[in-house]
C-alpha cells in the first residue's frame, strides 16, 4: 500500500491552507483503496526546531532521521518510509510559518553530510508544496520555503508547487482593522480563482497516488 504524508503548517483548521490540503487528500484517496493518506497538523504538536544535539552525526551511528525524542520523532520516522510528502503553509511576512520552518530543520538537517556536504534522504519520494497567501501573483512569486526548498530539491527532487493567491484572511472584513483591503475585491478574486485552486490540489493528489 502506498502512503502519503501531508504536513499542515497552518494554525487554522478550516481556512485556506487546510482546505487545499483536504482537497489534495481527497484527490489521492479517489485514486484507489491502495493509498493511505495521513494528515498531520504541526500546531497540534509539542516540538522545537533542530536542537543541535548532533545525535544524527555520531561516528558509527550517523542517521538521516532526526534522533531527538519528542512529539515530532515518530512522524519523522513515518515520513522516512512514506511514498509521497506534501508540505502546506500559509505565508507570513514572506515565509512559511515558524512551525513549518522548525519542522523542516528537523527533517532536513539529518540528510546533510558534513563530510562531503551531500544531502541524502532515507527514501526518494515526490514532494508537493502548497502555499496560501494574501499577496497577488505579480508581487509574490518568490521562494517562500527559503533555503529549505533547496535541501528538498537536492535530496528528493524538484517539488511541485500549488499556490493560492490573494486569499481571504477572514470571512467578514468589517469586524477587523483591515482597512487596507477591499472585501469586495477579495471575494471577487476568490469567486474567480478559488475553485480552480481547489481543483489543482485535488488533481495533484490523484497524480501522486498513481505515480
Amino acid at each position: 500500500m502506498k502512503k502519503i504524508i501531508i504536513i499542515d503548517g497552518g494554525p487554522r483548521k478550516n481556512m485556506n491552507t487546510a482546505k487545499l490540503l483536504q482537497q489534495f487528500a481527497e484527490g489521492a484517496k479517489s485514486a484507489g483503496s491502495d493509498t493511505e493518506v495521513k494528515t498531520i497538523r504541526l500546531y497540534d504538536l509539542d516540538y522545537k526546531g533542530c536542537m543541535s544535539c548532533m545525535a544524527c552525526k555520531l561516528k558509527g551511528k550517523a542517521s538521516n532521521i532526526c534522533r531527538f525524542k519528542d512529539a515530532l520523532a515518530p512522524i519523522l520516522e513515518e515520513i522516512a518510509q512514506a511514498d509521497g510528502l506534501v508540505l502546506g503553509s500559509p505565508i507570513y511576512f514572506g515565509e512559511v510559518t515558524g512551525q513549518m520552518r522548525a519542522f523542516l530543520e528537523r527533517l532536513a538537517f539529518p540528510w546533510l553530510s558534513y563530510n562531503d556536504y551531500s544531502l541524502t534522504a532515507p527514501k526518494p519520494m515526490p514532494v508537493v508544496l502548497i502555499e496560501t497567501m494574501n499577496g497577488t501573483p505579480e508581487r509574490n512569486n518568490s521562494n517562500h520555503f527559503g533555503s529549505m526548498e533547496g535541501c528538498i530539491t537536492a535530496a528528493l527532487g524538484e517539488p511541485q508547487r500549488i499556490v493560492g493567491y490573494n486569499t481571504c484572511q477572514v470571512t467578514k472584513y468589517d469586524r477587523y482593522e483591515l482597512g487596507g483591503f477591499s472585501e469586495e475585491a477579495k471575494h471577487a478574486w476568490r469567486d474567480a480563482h478559488w475553485e480552480e485552486d481547489l481543483q489543482k490540489a485535488y488533481e495533484a493528489g490523484k497524480r501522486m497516488a498513481i505515480s
